[in-house]
């Protein structure tokens, strides 16, 4: 059984609905970051860079028990383990890399950024705020412009749109539909599948009486 530790971020949602799409043995234990869950001295012994997510693989590699950090190592090393959603031809395996790589840093960066200048910082800045927003807008552009011509990012479902999907699912308020057909529609397959739908829970489910 893997252990899951996640937040309702873009980070910690691409780690859970990867884990459920896979169907790997797991369960998802939340970490509190508004509250300063992954400072305490038990998560900091998971992980030291006091960061979500992080995965603990009883069974990893060999049979030793493994420990790992970042979503996207995350993502990958599922994707791996369950011999699933990674590209058999060479050519959209380095597809899928390129659009991880885009969602993971450009896009995952800009909307971080957001959430500090939106959200963190004390003083608001809408100079700082439009910024970033027509940013965000531009990349997911570029997306647009991909997914026009396929229906998803490497031709077949892979772990780059497990990766891209919750930037897109957590901010599609500045992503109007008209303007971007080909991007809601992608996010329609893949926000129906029930895999994402279970690994969207943490973010779906807050506020929810118990």
């Amino acid at each position: 059984m893997i252990d899951l530790y996640a937040w309702r971020t873009t980070n910690g949602l691409r780690a859970t609905i990867t884990l459920a799409e896979c169907e790997l043995p797991h369960r998802v234990i939340p970490i509190d970051v508004g509250a300063g869950a992954q400072k305490s001295p038990d998560y900091l012994k998971i992980n030291p860079a006091s960061q979500i997510p992080a995965m603990v693989d009883p069974d990893g590699p060999g049979g030793k028990p493994l420990v790992l950090a970042q979503s996207g190592a995350i993502v990958l090393y599922a994707c791996q383990k369950a011999g699933r959603f990674v590209p058999d031809n060479a050519a959209d395996q380095a597809i899928a890399m390129q659009w991880a790589w885009q969602a993971g840093t450009d896009i995952g960066g800009t909307s971080a950024s957001m959430n500090q200048v939106e959200v963190v910082s004390p003083l608001k800045v809408q100079e700082h705020i439009d910024l970033f927003r027509k940013r965000f807008a531009r990349y997911f552009r570029i997306v647009e412009e991909h997914l026009a011509k396929r229906d998803y990012l490497a031709n077949t479902i892979s772990y780059a749109d497990f990766i891209l999907y919750p930037n897109y699912a957590l901010r599609r308020n500045l992503l109007d539909a008209a303007s971007f057909p080909a991007l809601s529609a992608w996010a329609e397959r893949i926000g129906q599948r029930p895999g994402v739908v279970e690994g969207m829970r943490l973010h779906s489910d807050a506020g929810k009486s118990p």
